[in-house]
Formats: C-alpha cells, structure tokens, sequence
C-alpha cells in the first residue's frame, strides 16, 4: 500500500495570510516542507483522497497526482470538506455540456451516514452543493458506509467518533490507521491493535506555542486536543509501530526544522510533512 500526504496543515494554511511571524515568513519564502497545504491523505492504490480542504486542487497539483477515483470523507469541518469543488475541476468539461454531453466517469464519494447528512447542509439557496455535483452534473456518486467496503481486495473500514470518522486501511496483514481530526477521546476498539502506522492530527505540540504563548494545565485546548503525552500512551497501547503527526497547527509556531528537532525526543514518532510518502 502506498501513501502519500497531500497536506498536513492544520485549520488555516501555512504560511497564513498577512502573518509576519518567522514560521510563516520561512514557509513563504522556502515552500515545502516548510509551507503546508490543508490536511488531506493520498491512497494512490486506489486512486483516493480523504477530504477536500479549501486548497485540495492545488496540493493534488502539487504532489502530480494524475487520477482521482474516490474520495472519503471524515466530518464536516470546514477545512475538510470546502474544497469540494475540485469535484468541478476533476470531472466537469464545459465544451462536452455545451454538446449535451455530461460526465460518465462520476468519483465515488464514500461517508459514514452522520457525515453524509452534515455535507448535506451545506448549502446555497438552490439546495446542497453535494445534491447539485451528483443529481445535476453526475460529477459523484455518494455512498454510505456503516462499517467497513471492500475496493479491489482492500478493505477500508470506518469508525464513528461523535462527528468525525477514523480510516482503517488493510491488505495483506498491513495496517494504516488514518485519524485527522475531531477523535478525541480516541475509542477503544480492537481493530486498531498492531498497526504498521497511526497517523493522527489535532494535536498539541509543546506548551510554548506561537508568539511564545504559554499553555496552561486548564487550558481548554486541552480538553478538545491531545497532548504529545497522550499520542505515545495510544501507540503503547495498541502497539503501534510508527506514529505520523499531521493537521500540524500554524498556532503551535513550529517550523519544519522546529519538528524534526522534537522528533528525536520521541520513539518512533514523526511529523507529517506535504508530499510525505507511507509505503506498507
């Protein structure tokens, strides 16, 4: 199985507009691995992406992916889903709807039903923008998800956590657990033991964060976020063999550098970085 991270930015890009501070003036300046798109996973085995954030069609540029055929979707936040309208750039040509011709070859969109019904309130005044790319333009195809689908030999199964969803890939005794957003507090379950790799976002990363802010004990970040602590309690638990950190927060002030410095203070734990590849 081959992986590769399209973007392991957090809720708003890196660098972030108009900021001045030195993270963003060195991503500006450098470009990857310094700068990070919003946070997305490619499966090129499957020609898949999870999520669409606002910057989707420009990370899918960037890594020179050549061919979308499914997309997953893990909640509804904003930042996940608002780029959705690669679905147009992916699969709509204009020329052939001039002659009639409407697409033939729709993306197999794949969610669990609670994620479903909140894409379908996003909206404009014409009705769900999800509604419009599958019953107007044939551009997706949406399907619910209960548990687990079979793609071509591979199984991806799907965990419900509150309004988010937790991606396990498998095939051939190999094991990725993809986690980006919105899992805190991590479920128990089985099906996480002995995997290859846990990559896993909305995580705290030091307690000096950008501008040299202090994080205290109470603070309620704490209480929607993991801390590091917390992260290496979940790969001891499950025995996990590699941790990726991704949705890395531009709030947390770290750059590239910053991140492989913090490395060394962890066993078998990394930092994501956009065009970082996973091969199982």
């Amino acid at each position: 199985m081959e992986f590769q991270i399209l973007g392991s930015g957090g809720c708003v890009s890196l660098p972030k507009p108009l900021c001045r501070c030195r993270v963003c003036t060195e991503a500006r300046k450098k470009g990857v691995p310094y700068s990070r798109f919003g946070c997305s996973l490619y499966f090129k085995d499957l020609n898949l992406i999870v999520d669409t954030p606002e910057d989707i069609a420009h990370s899918l540029n960037y890594a020179n992916i050549e061919k979308v055929d499914t997309v997953l979707y893990s909640h509804m936040d904003p930042d996940h889903t608002l780029g959705m309208r690669v679905f147009e750039q992916l699969r709509l040509n204009w020329l052939e709807v001039s002659k009639g011709i409407e697409c033939k070859d729709p993306i197999r969109v794949l969610a669990m039903q609670h994620v479903i019904d909140d894409l379908n309130q996003i909206k404009s005044k014409y009705g769900p923008y999800m509604d419009y790319y599958e019953n107007v333009r044939n551009l997706i195809v949406m399907k619910s998800v209960d548990k687990f689908i079979e793609l071509k030999g591979m199984k991806i199964s799907f965990i419900k956590v509150s309004l988010a969803t937790i991606f396990i890939f498998e095939s051939e005794n190999k094991k990725l657990i993809y986690a980006p957003c919105d899992v805190k507090p991590f479920p128990n379950n089985e099906k996480f033991y002995n995997a290859d790799y846990l990559i896993i976002g909305n995580t705290i990363i030091g307690d000096t964060l950008k501008d040299g802010f202090k994080l205290e004990e109470n603070n309620l970040l704490k209480q929607e976020l993991f801390v590091m602590e917390e992260i290496v309690s979940i790969r001891k638990k499950y025995n996990i063999s590699k941790v990726i950190m991704t949705h890395l927060e531009e709030d947390w002030g770290k750059s590239y550098d910053d991140y492989l410095k913090l490395e060394k203070q962890y066993d078998n734990i990394q930092f994501a970085y956009d065009g970082m590849c996973i091969t199982l």
